[in-house]
């Protein structure tokens, strides 16, 4: 015979349920094993088969409808060898326990603002809130200040608590410049259960709520400043932008007027300018006559009275 599994356990969290337990010893094999489930509420249906030839100690229920309630059964098998079967009955909403709850935000002020979401049950491809499936539900808030308890702040004697049906608290009456840490965790009154505690947020408050006059002032001279600046940056940026502008189609040069004057007559009229001068070409000429020749020898020796002429008189005669 093929000994029975052994510790037979459900482990279920936000209606995620897997069927858990002790591998039986068997020294002539590995073993494999068979999980089957039935609905209390129908006795005549037959055993359906969750999981076949699983070779590790665990098995996956969350398939079953979380309004149900199951009979499961367990045994070992061996090639044809098998051992008998072992029960157990499964409420999944009886069974279940809420998961951690998300701290999303823990403001750093006197009035810290916690805000708070799910747990949320995962079934195959949905995801809905834990809450939709029970009647009443409500969030444990524990806060203390940092230092002041032990590890665990829910056996500490320190730790305050607030209770509420919401997913948003303000926490009251803290003292300014502390840090405080929060833990939260759904409670379920009607079925008695209490969920999982969420991570730990640790911040530190602030003021008293009263802003302090020097950081009005400072908010006041910075706005002012700001101003200041965007205002005189803006005006010299348009001064600027002007002066371009009016360079480019306003140029400060004039066209000459008399340039004006000529660009504005069509090509065949005369022109205002007069035409150019001929450039005339001067060169010196002396003429000596036959008198001169019959005069004693130096007497030629004083400077000649006959005028210059011109070049072209010269040739001319």
């Amino acid at each position: 015979m093929v000994p029975e599994p052994r510790n037979v356990r459900i482990t279920s969290v936000n209606l995620h349920s897997t069927l858990q337990w002790d591998a039986p010893r068997f020294p002539q094999g590995n073993l494999t094993y068979t999980v089957q489930s039935k609905s209390i509420y129908y006795p005549g249906d037959t055993f359906e088969t969750l999981g076949t030839e699983l070779r590790l100690p665990w098995c996956d229920v969350s398939s079953l409808s979380p309004y149900g309630s199951y009979v499961l059964r367990l045994r070992a098998e061996a090639g044809e060898l098998h051992s008998s079967w072992v029960t157990l009955t499964f409420k999944p909403m009886d069974d279940t326990s809420p998961g951690p709850p998300s701290l999303f935000s823990l403001l750093s002020s006197l009035f810290s603002h916690v805000d708070l979401s799910g747990p949320f049950a995962e079934l195959g491809q949905d995801r809905w809130p834990l809450r939709l499936y029970y009647g009443s539900w409500s969030y444990r808030i524990l806060y203390w200040r940092k230092g002041s308890t032990d590890t665990d702040p829910a056996s500490a004697s320190r730790v305050a608590q607030v209770d509420t049906r919401h997913s948003s608290e303000i926490l009251a009456q803290l003292e300014p410049w502390t840090v405080y840490c929060v833990r939260v965790q759904a409670l379920i009154p009607e079925w008695n259960k209490t969920g999982q505690l969420s991570r730990e947020l640790c911040e530190q408050t602030t003021h008293n709520g009263v802003t302090p006059v020097w950081i009005i002032m400072t908010v006041l001279v910075g706005s002012m400043l700001v101003v200041g600046t965007a205002v005189t940056v803006c005006f010299f940026s348009s001064f600027y932008l002007y002066r371009l502008i009016k360079h480019v189609f306003c140029p400060s040069y004039l066209f000459p007027e008399h340039l004006k004057e000529f660009l504005s007559k069509p090509p065949g009229a005369p022109q205002p300018f007069p035409p150019r001068e001929e450039l005339l070409v001067c060169d010196k000429l002396t003429v000596i006559s036959e008198q001169s020749q019959s005069l004693p020898e130096g007497a030629g020796d004083g400077p000649s009275r006959t005028p210059e002429l011109p070049q072209h008189s010269a040739q001319g005669d």
